[in-house]
């Protein structure tokens, strides 16, 4: 594009024209899968919001994958192509781009065809986590290069199907299968998880943090809408003391702890002057303890 100059005085009007360009048109990523769709972007300067914009994809064999139609909107058009499932692996695809009422026309880039990547297996190390554990995110896929790059996307589950993204790894595929370590932390304020008290009062049942984790290749996202690495659940634990008017630890007492989800555990504080209750579901916790005063709770 050439550079522009401005040579009128600057204390008049004036009027001039600016040429219109196609600056690129290009798939968002380096490859097509078959049967899905495959973005492209198609980036202009100075043809105005509206001008109409054509775009036709083909293969190189010859394969027609049709017409995408639209309007450019700040010198930029997003179109997808659904890449046929019946198109030899060996094609590669690309598309003619035509903005007719500016004059404009072009071609983008040829990107190989692969078949659609899909999961074998897809799991957890564990099935349970507390703060600080590692664990380790595996699975073994088909129709994968070796080598490509994948990302492991962690959820966390919601049965609206509204899930929050917690955490992205990236990762190499390497002999079809992806593994990766994790060292699960929770950030949340335990006190904000309602109770099973609470929440029956609305008809609904106690459901701990759960997560699961997604495998992406391009813009694929395998894994997702089953949660097919199954629900990693976090387990807490519940440090127990107690203490007396002068702050000294009181050992020797039983007390009986009503968890977040409406079960019970009992036990006693030691002689060591504190208790501690492991694999818990979060959330707030009733403590009760018994003595020769009576019962005595806290939260």
């Amino acid at each position: 594009m050439a550079d522009l100059k401005f040579t009128k005085a600057t204390d008049q009007e004036h009027e001039i024209k600016l040429d219109s360009h196609l600056i690129s048109a290009s798939w968002l990523f380096g490859m097509v899968y078959t049967g899905q769709n495959a973005k492209f972007e198609i980036r202009t300067v100075f043809v105005g919001n509206g001008a109409k914009v054509k775009a036709t994809g083909k293969s190189e064999k010859g394969k027609k994958l049709g017409k995408v139609k639209g309007e450019m909107l700040n010198n930029v058009f997003v179109g997808a192509f659904e890449i046929p499932e019946k198109i030899d692996l060996d094609d590669q695809v690309y598309f003619e781009v035509e903005l007719p009422d500016n004059g404009l026309n072009g071609e983008s880039a040829k990107v190989p065809v692969y078949p659609t990547p899909k999961i074998k297996s897809i799991k957890w190390s564990a099935a349970e986590a507390r703060r600080g554990e590692v664990l380790t995110l595996s699975a073994e896929l088909e129709n994968v290069r070796d080598g490509a790059d994948a990302k492991l996307v962690i959820y966390e589950f919601d049965q609206d199907g509204a899930h929050d993204k917690i955490s992205e790894l990236m990762a190499t595929i390497k002999g079809s299968k992806i593994e990766e370590k994790w060292e699960y932390e929770y950030f949340e304020d335990t006190d904000e998880l309602p109770t099973s008290e609470e929440i029956l009062r609305y008809g609904g049942t106690y459901n701990p943090p759960e997560y699961f984790f997604v495998i992406k290749i391009g813009e694929l996202e395998l894994g997702k809408a089953k949660q097919d690495s199954g629900l990693l659940q976090f387990k807490d634990w519940l440090e127990i003391k107690m203490l007396d008017n002068t702050g000294q630890e009181v050992c020797n007492v039983k007390y009986k702890v009503t968890l977040p989800d409406g079960s019970e555990r009992k036990g006693s504080i030691g002689p060591q002057g504190f208790a501690r209750e492991e694999r818990i579901p979060p959330g707030r916790c009733l403590v009760e303890f018994e003595d020769s005063g009576g019962t005595q709770s806290s939260t």
